[in-house]
């Protein structure tokens, strides 16, 4: 299976916190984001991760060389803005296992889940798995509506109500027949644009605990309280 971690956003939300470092830099508990990443990811076998970097590139690089925990670390620096579904197509042009899955992980998101029960999970006559975290408060998100086998229908817009709700929690297994629904042009959003499109598209429903780290308020808390 190949992997992709997306770390090349600008992080406005963290402001100055995250101006000078990416985000997948952060510390957690003595660990960078990509540290607990790349731990995830070694469990289920994988040895070689494709960085989507954009924004801070350079200090990534320079920061974490081109292996990191028993894991080599192959870069697809985007030379312009590419939107995440853009980031991933490029990304994947870099992945040397032809033909075989692909796992996304946004570059700000942290999980209790075992990516290997994710990964079993998957249906290779699919489209691929979108994760569906479980958050107690999904007012701020958006949250996914899926039917009794866990086949997405679609994503319900931002509402704004304080309940428990499942939401695209960023981590995406694609197999190669998600390639076709990639658009042409270079530009493009994974959520808007090509998943809408998808008609075989799987939830991973997933109650473990779970954490954005792309706002100062969840960034503070998994610094407090985040354990695996």
């Amino acid at each position: 299976m190949n992997a992709i971690i997306l770390c090349g956003g600008l992080s406005t939300r963290l402001g100055e916190i995250a101006k000078k470092i990416p985000k997948v830099l952060l510390g957690i508990k003595g660990k960078t984001v990509l540290e607990w990443q790349l731990e995830k990811l070694k469990h289920i076998g994988i040895t070689e991760v494709v960085l989507a970097a954009g924004h801070l590139a350079e200090v990534l690089r320079k920061s974490v060389g081109l292996h990191l925990d028993g894991v080599d670390l192959i870069y697809a620096i985007e030379q312009e803005k590419l939107g995440t579904g853009g980031a991933i197509k490029h990304a994947w042009e870099y992945a040397t296992k032809q033909g075989e899955p692909v796992v996304v992980l946004n570059g700000d998101v942290l999980t209790n889940v075992d990516l290997a029960d994710v990964a079993d999970s998957l249906d290779k006559a699919s489209d691929g798995l979108i994760f569906g975290a479980k958050v107690e408060d999904a007012a701020s998100y958006g949250t996914l509506v899926y039917d009794k086998n866990f086949h997405l229908k679609k994503f319900k817009e931002k509402e704004g109500l304080r309940k428990p709700g499942y939401i695209n929690g960023g981590i995406y297994i694609f197999t190669e027949k998600a390639k076709k629904y990639f658009p042409q042009k270079k530009s493009f959003s994974i959520e808007y644009d090509v998943f809408p499109k998808m008609k075989h598209l799987y939830v991973y429903e997933s109650d473990k605990p779970w954490v954005d780290i792309g706002v100062p308020e969840r960034l503070e808390w998994a610094k407090t309280n985040w354990k695996e």
